[in-house]
């Protein structure tokens, strides 16, 4: 399993890979210099319920955390890992 990210400047992506195939992404928003909105998490079709959406909610969590961000987890599946998640709380804003 690999995730890359890729910014654009006011958007980015984080993608996931199984060997070599895409089979997910996870897209933000700039929200500031400090702060990005998670707006869109998807896992192609034969590939959900293998929690590869929150390998990329995790992923934004750890890049968040290196580099001393705040996510705001507004797209539906991200809210609900927040939610499940107390200890993701240092990263919510």
């Amino acid at each position: 399993m690999k995730i890359t990210r890729e910014d654009h400047g006011k958007k980015g992506v984080f993608t996931i890979f199984k060997e070599d195939e895409q089979i997910g992404k996870m897209t933000y928003t700039w929200a500031g210099k400090d702060k990005f909105i998670i707006d869109h998490t998807e896992v192609d079709d034969g590939h959900e319920g293998n929690g590869y959406g929150k390998m990329l909610v995790m992923e934004a969590v750890s890049f968040a955390r290196a580099e001393n961000l705040k996510i705001m987890p507004l797209c539906p599946f991200a809210k609900k890992v927040f939610d499940k998640n107390s200890d993701l709380e240092d990263v919510a804003f």
